[in-house]
């Protein structure tokens, strides 16, 4: 594995300009990787698209539905029994099913505000933004500086270093899902 200094860019031109000034520093073009890189929670890395199989926010709902849909039902099918005399033999069923529906309605407490670090994840300022991604790797840790004070020269809106393996442009190991490691 290399060591890689990924810039993003906004603009496709900023992306061109970035990759050709690293060839001119001397980096090797079979090493340097261009791509469009999409927003977090849209690089279609499962059978079903995105980038989870469940929202990451939404992990404890089912635990919350459930506590609720039990909780709820009890209480709806006691306050039936007490008023079974006015609401006859269906108030209890009625009451149930109804406590049952308001208290699986509990469930949205467990679910995350948006932005919220949740237990062993990451923060939303930890992620790849989308743009351009002009990628270059090479095996002299010395290079890294030039590297990355030329894509800082260049306006990489972030630069972050990685480790894999760039073959004849293509940057194979890549994970978007992969927190970065943010140099600038």
């Amino acid at each position: 594995m290399s060591i890689i200094i990924a810039g993003h860019f906004q603009l496709q031109d900023e992306a061109e300009a970035a990759r050709r000034a690293l060839l001119d520093a001397g980096f090797n073009a079979e090493r340097t990787s261009t791509f469009y890189l999409s927003q977090p929670g849209q690089h279609d890395m499962t059978p079903i698209g995105g980038d989870h199989i469940q929202s990451p926010g939404a992990k404890e709902t089912p635990v919350g539905v459930l506590q609720g849909s039990a909780t709820g039902g009890a209480v709806g099918a006691a306050v039936g029994a007490v008023t079974a005399p006015l609401t006859g033999p269906a108030g209890p069923i009625v009451g149930g099913l109804v406590g049952a529906h308001v208290g699986s309605l509990f469930s949205f407490s467990k679910m995350k505000e948006a932005g919220e670090r949740e237990q062993g994840g990451r923060a939303p300022t930890e992620q790849r933004m989308a743009g351009m991604l002009v990628a270059v790797a090479f095996d002299d840790a010395g290079q890294e500086s030039q590297a990355v004070d030329l894509l800082r020269r260049l306006g990489a809106v972030q630069i972050e270093r990685a480790r894999g393996n760039i073959v004849e442009g293509d940057w194979a190991d890549f994970d978007a899902s992969s927190p970065p490691d943010i140099l600038h």
